[in-house]
Formats: structure tokens, C-alpha cells, sequence
């Protein structure tokens, strides 16, 4: 049995996040970098908001579980504000990349364009804060013990893995707005990001009750997903064309005379 929850809820929280690196990501070496730097610079916020939180904790009156309640809110802005803050920082680093391999680009152009980054960094912003946020669950998963037995609610493990879900695509989608607002200089769009990353997270604090939060959060991922879609190029037409499967023919005319062979006297 606990096996079994393991598996699946691990698939459900990174099967989407594991489709996209194997089918997007992992076949081009420079995506691969992108998304092992973007989980680096995401990391390093972690370590900052933890060492945050810690101090704060042990300034304060350790008991006194409200006050502690309350820094643990504090805390988990205060993460959300630095992830955000090293989003901001790996666009600038991502642009002055960019800029270089233009540079020594045989044609002048980059080999990846600022979506195609967007989409990388805000995926692996995605994966490793899934991870470290249902690694634990997912081993208590396995055993001994069995949930609700208590209880409490018996849907923990699979509300988990749903909840990690939401937030790796949540990831990639404010990835994708973020740096398309950080290009065209729309501050309002990169205040959105960073509010409905607040609420985001401010939501996950009404567990036990799932419904509450994750109902929420899940509206708050569709309408995203849709932002970040059309944010990135995307178009009802396209949706139309992918559904029917149906591919437009080729209308241009390709001009051979220059490689005809001139004819003999």
C-alpha cells in the first residue's frame, strides 16, 4: 500500500514537470543549463528566507505558538518575495547571456530566444520547489502508518501531490509572464506575478481544509496558464489547428532558375 502512494502521487506531482523536461527540454544541451542554473538561483532564495525565518524565530519568544504561527507566515512571504527577487536577477543574467552568444553567433542571432528561457527558468523554478516541498510527504508515504487512522483527513498524501502540481506549473506560467514583463518594462504585470505568488502561497495556510485552498489555487493556474499562453505567442487558431491535426500546405513557390545549368552551345 505504501508503495503504491508513493508512486502515485509522486507521478501525479511531476509527471506533467517530467513530460516537459523529457519532450522541451532534455534534448537541447542549452535548456539543460538553463534549468539546472534557474534551480541553483531558486535554491540559494530558499537558503536566504531560511536563514530569515531562523533568526527570527530565535528572537522572538519561542513560546508563544501564536507569535511562532505568525513568523511562519512571515517567513513564507518573505520566500516568495526572494524567489521572485532571484527570478528578477536570473533575467538579468539570462539577457546578458543572450546578448553574448548573439555576439559570437555566426549569423548574429541567438540559438534561444527570451521565451524559450522564460519557459526553462520558470520550469525549473517549478521542479526544485516541488521537490523540496513533497520529498518529506512523499517518504512518510511509504510507511509505517496509515493516514486518518486518527482522524485526520485521509487525503492528505493525494491533496499534497495535487497541490505540488499546481505549483510546478504555476512556476513555469509566472516564469513565462515574468520575463515577457521584465522585456516590455509592464511593472503591473510583474506586481500580478508577485501577488498571486502571495496569495498562492497564503492559501496553502488554510490546510486541513483542501478544498479551501486547493479549489483556489487551481483557479488561479487555469487563469495563469492562460495569461502565460497567449503571453508567449499562443492563439485560438492554434489551439484549432493542433486539435484537428491538420497541417496547412505549402503555398510558397521556390525559385530554381539560379541553380539550373546553363545550357550547352
Amino acid at each position: 500500500m505504501g508503495a503504491a502512494v508513493f508512486f502515485g502521487c509522486a507521478g501525479i506531482a511531476f509527471g506533467p514537470a517530467l513530460a516537459l523536461v523529457l519532450l522541451t527540454v532534455a534534448a537541447e544541451p542549452l535548456r539543460v543549463i538553463i534549468l539546472v542554473a534557474g534551480a541553483f538561483f531558486w535554491l540559494v532564495s530558499l537558503l536566504l528566507a531560511s536563514l530569515v525565518w531562523f533568526i527570527s524565530v530565535h528572537l522572538s519568544d519561542q513560546g508563544n505558538a501564536r507569535l511562532q504561527y505568525g513568523l511562519l507566515i512571515f517567513g513564507a512571504a518573505v520566500s516568495v518575495l526572494l524567489q521572485e527577487a532571484f527570478r528578477f536577477a536570473y533575467f538579468k543574467l539570462l539577457k546578458k547571456a543572450d546578448e553574448g552568444l548573439a555576439t559570437i553567433s555566426e549569423d548574429g542571432r541567438s540559438p534561444i530566444s527570451l521565451r524559450q528561457m522564460a519557459y526553462v527558468s520558470g520550469l525549473s523554478f517549478g521542479i526544485i520547489s516541488g521537490v523540496f516541498s513533497v520529498i518529506n510527504i512523499l517518504a512518510d508515504s511509504i510507511g509505517p502508518g496509515v493516514v486518518g487512522i486518527h482522524g485526520d483527513s485521509p487525503y492528505y498524501f493525494i491533496t499534497s501531490a495535487f497541490l505540488t502540481m499546481a505549483v510546478v506549473l504555476l512556476h513555469t506560467f509566472w516564469g513565462v509572464i515574468f520575463f515577457d514583463a521584465c522585456e516590455k518594462r509592464h511593472y503591473w504585470c510583474l506586481g500580478l506575478v508577485v501577488v498571486s505568488h502571495l496569495v498562492t502561497s497564503g492559501l496553502t495556510f488554510l490546510n486541513p481544509w483542501y478544498v479551501a485552498s486547493l479549489v483556489p489555487i487551481y483557479i488561479i493556474t487555469f487563469c495563469m496558464g492562460i495569461w502565460a499562453f497567449f503571453t508567449a505567442g499562443g492563439s485560438f487558431h492554434n489551439i484549432l489547428k493542433c486539435l484537428s491535426c491538420k497541417q496547412e500546405d505549402d503555398s510558397r513557390v521556390m525559385m530554381y532558375s539560379a541553380l539550373q545549368v546553363p545550357f550547352e552551345d
